[in-house]
């Protein structure tokens, strides 16, 4: 007889709760893989508009003073195809901040109400539904390029219904990984997960780059796509808690014998019940005790206790009672404003700094986001090693804003400084970001005080991210002003706003480092789940 393969061997070992909590890890994954994909492209074609737009201008220029070259004009202006309105004037940076804020603040509006509807209907359902009509929006700011639609009201309306759209992503995708995973080693296994989001922006560069100078339009839809066909797939897939699968393999599980049941007048007139069993697999024991036909064996009758009713959905007031949830919210509006500046603006920013075309500003504004990934994943394990969310998150933030400054000093000296500093400054401006939005959220939604209600872990999401979406409206609003007058105010706003973040999380640094208990929460909390 052969060996088995070790890889057969691997699979084998595995148990089938195992593969179904990888399942739903990798799901999840892309799920908001595709989420964060399609929010890319506005920032790589931002970039490619300013571009086309000073051309432009420069063209003009060279035809006033030139004299009787209008024909010559209009004929460059065909082929470089940069009279693209309303995006063409000459506070396009506080346009195209004003695209960014008008997504961002319906994101951020729509993240509070987003959490609670969640938490009362099925999440495979809401999240299915977001996919596809965010889908549906992402593509159709695409075809504003194809149909030639020079709108700003269009462009704004689409933006703000996206923005609204894609609240049901982030609730939807914590609640449901953080039902299929325990308190242990939460840290590790959400700052792996997270990384979904510098995923989603690397594919989200890569994909709009591809077709920025040719047919933005292109950027926008092949998103708008990938997204509404993992709805689908979520649809099909998507498990929403272990306890979902007991219906299933109970259904499965079909007993041996047949049970069929039959009725006859009793006593006083009542009915009793008789199953009648007939079993083909009989040993010879049981056969001399049984007739070879069928007997009929009276029902006992059974008292059905109605179980508890399971909690309410927690209030909104309820869950910003959760200790914690306020401070961590403030620290996020802070650090998600410094994370989507970067989002939004960072190719715009290196194709002035580095003097790059768009397409290569935007292929090497994923270092940030590779960065990111690494961050969040060495947040998460040494939280997890300390036992302390609050510590981790604050020490980054402390080595985070000296880190801007160097950036925005470093940039100017060529391209491979500017790579390392892309690293560094991802892993730091993310690692905090990730670690509260994702292991943070999760265990101030399952937090003692709430008495084994689960269901609190949307509302709680919801409230934390929605407050930071504020600042990641802020953030990009801001930038586009201030960029006006030069990047270094954009980069000192940056380190402000990381100050403040840090200062909203003293009480509760100075509460874990004054604990007497300094476990880690992958050794204690292994115990309670």
């Amino acid at each position: 007889m052969a060996a088995i393969p070790p890889g057969i061997r691997l699979l084998v070992s595995f148990n089938r709760d195992q593969w179904y909590r990888a399942l739903t890890f990798i799901l999840t994954f892309l799920l908001y893989t595709s989420f964060h994909l399609s929010r890319k492209p506005i920032s790589i074609v931002k970039s490619e508009l300013h571009k086309n737009c000073s051309s432009v201008s420069e063209l003009e220029t060279m035809a006033s003073s030139g004299g009787g070259q209008q024909p010559s004009l209009q004929s460059l202006h065909t082929d470089v195809d940069c009279s693209w309105k309303p995006f063409d004037k000459r506070n396009y940076k506080q346009l195209l901040g004003a695209m960014d804020y008008s997504f961002l603040c319906a994101y951020a509006v729509g993240m509070y109400l987003s959490g609670i509807i969640g938490e009362r209907l099925p999440i495979r359902l809401y999240l299915t539904f977001g996919m596809l009509t965010s889908g549906l929006f992402t593509c159709l700011f695409g075809l504003g390029y194809i149909y030639n639609i020079h709108s700003l009201g269009f462009y704004v309306f689409v933006q703000v219904c996206n923005g609204l759209v894609q609240t049901t992503g982030w609730p939807s995708v914590v609640t449901c990984i953080s039902n299929w995973f325990g308190k242990g080693r939460r840290g590790l296994i959400m700052g792996l997960w997270n990384s979904h989001t510098s995923v989603g922006n690397i594919l989200g560069s890569l994909i709009a780059g591809y077709w920025v100078s040719s047919n933005w339009g292109m950027s926008f839809i092949v998103p708008g796509i990938v997204i509404a066909a993992m709805g689908v797939v979520c649809f099909f897939f998507l498990i929403e808690h272990p306890n979902d699968l007991k219906s299933i393999h109970a259904q499965n599980s079909s007993p041996t014998t047949s049970v069929p049941a039959k009725c006859w007048n009793g006593v006083n007139g009542q009915t009793e019940m008789y199953l009648q069993y007939k079993d083909k697999t009989q040993s010879y024991d049981t056969e001399l005790l049984l007739p070879r036909d069928s007997v009929c064996v009276p029902v006992q009758p059974v008292v059905v206790v109605k179980r508890e009713s399971e909690p309410s959905a927690i209030s909104f007031m309820g869950a910003l009672r959760i200790p914690g949830v306020i401070e961590f919210s403030l620290c996020l509006l802070f650090a998600k404003l410094v994370s989507y500046t970067f989002l939004f603006w960072l190719p715009l920013y290196i194709t002035k700094a580095a003097h790059l075309d768009a397409k290569k500003a935007g292929d090497l504004s994923t270092l940030f986001d590779v960065g990111g990934i690494v961050g969040g994943i060495l947040a998460g394990v040494i939280s997890d090693k300390l036992g302390k969310r609050a510590t981790t998150c604050a020490v980054m933030l402390l080595l985070s804003a000296p880190t801007l400054y160097g950036f925005s000093m470093i940039s100017e000296f060529g391209l491979g400084p500017t790579i390392g500093m892309l690293l560094v400054c991802g892993g730091l401006v993310n690692g905090p970001y990730s670690l509260i939005t994702t292991a943070v959220s999760a265990d101030l939604g399952t937090h003692k005080s709430l008495k084994g209600n689960a269901r609190a872990l949307s509302t709680v999401t919801a409230i934390i991210d929605g407050t930071g979406s504020v600042g990641a409206a802020l953030g990009p609003l801001l930038a586009g002003l201030l960029s006006a007058g030069g990047w270094d105010q954009v980069f000192y706003m940056l380190m402000t706003a990381d100050f403040f973040a840090l200062l909203f999380l003293l009480r509760l640094v100075t509460k874990e480092l004054s604990s007497s208990k300094s476990r880690p929460i992958s050794t204690v909390e292994l115990k309670e789940h």
